[in-house]
């Protein structure tokens, strides 16, 4: 549907997560046999679930435990991890610090270099601990260690920017990533984001990449919408995504995972996120609320250190519980924030859905009222749906 915003530009509708529904069909599956698997880089989960590449959210450990449970989780090569021997008190001051002092504190410490063998130690402990190494870096990070990785252990990374693409003109004598190359050449998967566009998808996919991840600015410690004034509204971002996906597929007959990435808090928002086309989801917010969470009860965004252009904040997320009740429950709480996967599954089932391909075909409406339609004592007692 296109709208005339003026007389000189038409432009189209797009949607959020929060102004649809999935409808049920003809058909109910019980949720103990519906299937939850998917595969990114070789590398099958039954948990469609990865955990994002911050520093409130990820370290080693984490990782390793995120493996254990059936999910993943991605480190990232940029943050305090592989700066810092010891990044406990460079926590402890980044959880510390007043709102007014954040950002000039964070530019301060993320102006300590990264270091190559704090990235192998890293990777190394993953390993050792039985955890799936998957990175991430910048394109210029990825430019500056992408050699080493394969090599130090690393089995999938992650590729990303605020917006990503095959095309990028720099600027004179600078060299940019060619993303073909890297695909071709690491050695090892690569997934690459964030876009939003189906055109784009489709570049990527044609460039090699393993996985695309979808969604800009999103995401609840970040800023970039505010700052940039950039980005679509995630339901329809990730179903134009998916899209590329499928085309792609009848055209090469290899079929790489669309990963929603940002905006999503709840079960409910991961399964409609399936549902619009997507074969995973990152999160950050809702594991860095895990009592074994770097992040002390908070989260903060990717591009909050940059020097230039701040784009992420730190918010208070707090610890509700361990992380393998947040996956896997059972739940403690009644606001669709813990036991995730028993989420997908009871969703699937009652849509009639067995497997994520099934979940990706079932109906979705346009539904702004969803989430406040008869809701009027849970928020006003900030109950529930509506705390």
């Amino acid at each position: 549907m296109t709208i005339q915003l003026g007389r000189s530009r038409t432009v189209r509708r797009a949607y959020g997560i929060d102004e649809i529904a999935l409808v049920p069909g003809g058909r109910t599956v019980d949720p103990d046999v519906v299937d939850s698997r998917w595969t990114l880089g070789g590398i099958e989960r039954e948990i469609p679930i990865i955990a994002s590449a911050m520093d409130g959210v990820v370290d080693p450990a984490m990782a390793i435990q995120l493996s254990r449970l059936g999910a993943m989780g991605v480190l990232n090569l940029e943050g305090v991890q592989c700066r810092y021997d010891d990044p406990n008190p460079v926590l402890d001051r980044i959880t510390a610090v007043g709102k007014d002092e954040f950002v000039p504190l964070m530019q301060e410490l993320y102006g300590q270099p990264v270091r190559e063998d704090l990235i192998r130690r890293r990777i190394g402990e993953i390993r050792e601990g039985g955890g799936i190494a998957a990175v991430s870096a910048t394109p210029v990070a990825a430019m500056r260690f992408g050699s080493m990785l394969a090599e130090a252990g690393a089995q999938l990374l992650f590729v990303q920017a605020t917006v990503v693409s095959t095309e990028h003109i720099s600027a004179e004598g600078r060299t940019s990533l060619d993303l073909a190359a890297l695909c071709r050449d690491l050695g090892l998967p690569v997934i690459i984001g964030n876009c939003v566009t189906y055109e784009v998808t489709l570049d990527l996919m044609r460039a090699g990449a393993a996985g695309v991840m979808v969604g800009i600015g999103p995401g609840a410690a970040c800023t970039s919408r505010g700052v940039l004034g950039i980005g679509i509204p995630q339901a329809t971002a990730v179903a134009d995504c998916a899209a590329a996906r499928d085309d792609f597929e009848k055209e090469s007959g290899r079929r790489v995972p669309v990963i929603a990435d940002g905006g999503i808090v709840t079960g409910g928002d991961i399964c409609k996120c399936l549902a619009c086309g997507a074969d995973a989801v990152m999160i950050g917010s809702p594991i860095a609320r895990a009592s074994e969470a770097p992040g002390r009860g908070f989260h903060w965004g990717m591009a909050t250190p940059s020097p230039v252009l701040p784009r992420g904040t730190r918010i208070r997320v707090g610890t509700t519980g361990s992380l393998e009740r947040i996956l896997r429950g059972p739940a403690a709480l009644d606001d669709g924030t813990q036991n995730l996967l028993g989420a997908i599954r009871t969703s699937m089932g009652t849509l009639g859905a067995r497997s994520l391909r099934e979940m990706q075909q079932v109906e979705v409406v346009v539904a702004p009222s969803l989430l406040t339609e008869g809701k009027v004592y849970q928020k006003a007692q900030q109950l529930g749906m509506g705390k």
